[in-house]
């Protein structure tokens, strides 16, 4: 009340004098231009770009992000991993015992190396690992486990399960190594190794890597639902782009061993589409396309995958839809690529007898293919060297001793659980071969059920044995 009154009364004093009314109108006017300016300027910075780097949360530097990969057993960013090469190789010049370091080159070129299938960098990898040995012999557990990583991307299995069982004495809790330490196991056809180092990785660890190797084992044991299952969750629980495209890759993989060809597809794009430089799934894109008739785009597919990532792998199968195709001289290139490639890989240590022999068996010399399969089998007795050597004893003519072979390859007691239709296939033709018409007619059923697209080649020829075969007949003796 007592304010009130006051301005009352000089607005009466005001009025009587006339003096009040122009400062009071002045304010006024200032008060409105005051908020109009407000209002303009609110419209102007509206209107501006927002600054993102004040809520962008921080991005990890390349070498890093590689760095963090590689720690947690994932695959990173090849632009990360070059970046990372070249940081540790300026870090060890500057610290050369620094075993941690050394450790860490060595295990960024073994990555770089599988990623970019030049093996190349596999020395330089070596000669890493062995100087973070050198600087610290009895405890590091990393070099081994880099050492373990190397010896399996040259296909030398027997060596990883060594360094990988080095590593694990020295530190048995580290979950990091069991993935290697299965892939070793799984490469010499050791099938209860394997799913003991499973049950002691799953104690130990949970993580998207983790499942993804568990993934593997899941499907190489023929339960494919397991399978699929642990890689949606570890796609969807990946740390980063190229390591999720990594576990959508394997999931078409998985697809596509199924016959299903549009889901693979979709997980093959999904990765290309997140990590351009995930060539499997590239090549991966080749094959389903090929099976769904869009020859163009599989050849494309194909030469892009070959182009960046110049896989022995990818060059049998281009070689062999351009055989599919009539395009004789097309596919012989592809051949004397993959020749190309095993040789150079021989020099930095990689062991190709395996994709070698499989060219030589169809395309080559089978009796070739049979002596560098029978070496492979003695080195690491694994169901995909015993369907190959099979197969190549098929093609040699010696079917009696093939059989023995294909059945390894297909028979539980001997790991091979897998559903895989060239096996179940390569079983089918040499019992027919061998007249057990019964056994025959069920493999390559068999091999078309799994996946009717498995190869441009071997499906057609499944189709036209089995038209052959005709129906069971009641007269054709038991087992036959």
């Amino acid at each position: 009340m007592e304010n009130s009154a006051t301005e009352n009364s000089a607005e009466q004093h005001a009025g009587k004098h006339g003096k009040g009314a122009r400062p009071r109108a002045w304010r006024r006017w200032a008060l409105i231009a005051s908020l109009a300016g407000c209002l303009v300027l609110g419209l102007v910075l509206m209107c501006l770009p927002p600054d993102r780097s004040a809520t962008r949360p921080s991005v990890p530097a390349a070498g890093a992000q590689a760095r963090a990969a590689l720690t947690a057993g994932a695959p990173a960013a090849l632009p990360d991993l070059a970046v990372l090469v070249e940081e540790q190789e300026a870090v060890v010049r500057r610290r050369p015992e620094d075993a941690g370091a050394w450790a860490l080159l060595g295990t960024a070129y073994v990555e770089l190396g599988r990623r970019t299938a030049e093996a190349g960098s596999f020395p330089e990898a070596e000669q890493a690992l062995r100087a973070s040995l050198r600087a610290a012999p009895k405890a590091n557990p990393e070099a081994l486990d880099g050492l373990a990583a190397l010896a399996i991307a040259r296909r030398d299995f027997r060596a990883a399960r060594g360094f990988a069982d080095s590593a694990l004495k020295q530190r048995p809790e580290r979950w990091r190594t069991y993935p290697l330490l299965i892939e070793a196991c799984g490469g010499l056809g050791d099938h209860k190794a394997v799913l003991r180092a499973l049950d002691r990785m799953l104690e130990l660890g949970s993580g998207p890597a983790v499942r993804a190797s568990a993934a593997a084992v899941y499907r190489d044991s023929g339960r494919r639902e397991d399978a699929a299952a642990a890689l949606a969750d570890a796609a969807a629980a990946a740390r980063g782009p190229a390591e999720r495209a990594a576990y959508l890759e394997r999931a078409g993989e998985l697809a596509w061993e199924r016959g299903d060809r549009e889901d693979a597809l979709r997980y093959f794009r999904a990765a290309v589409r997140i990590d351009p430089d995930q060539r499997a799934a590239q090549a991966g894109q080749g094959r389903v396309l090929a099976a769904l008739g869009r020859t163009s785009q599989a050849l494309s597919a194909y030469r892009i995958a070959l182009a960046k990532r110049p896989d022995p792998e990818y060059a049998l199968e281009l070689g062999e839809l351009y055989e599919s195709l009539g395009l004789a001289d097309a596919a012989r290139v592809q051949y004397d690529l993959l020749r190309a490639r095993v040789r150079q890989n021989s020099a930095a240590g990689v062991d190709g007898d395996l994709v070698l022999g499989r060219f030589e068996a169809d395309h080559g010399d089978p009796a070739l293919a049979v002596r560098m399969l029978r070496a492979e089998w003695k080195r690491q007795p694994a169901p995909a060297v015993a369907d190959a050597l099979g197969w190549a004893l098929h093609r040699a003519g010696a079917d009696e001793e093939a059989l023995r072979y294909a059945a390894i390859a297909t028979d539980r007691a001997h790991g091979g659980t897998v559903r895989s239709a060239p096996y179940a296939y390569h079983r089918g033709v040499i019992e027919r071969e061998l007249d057990r018409y019964g056994p025959a007619r069920r493999h390559l059923e068999e091999a078309l059920r799994i996946n009717p697209y498995f190869s441009p080649v071997q499906a057609r020829a499944a189709r036209e044995t089995l038209r052959a075969l005709g129906e069971p007949s009641v007269e054709d003796p038991p087992g036959r």
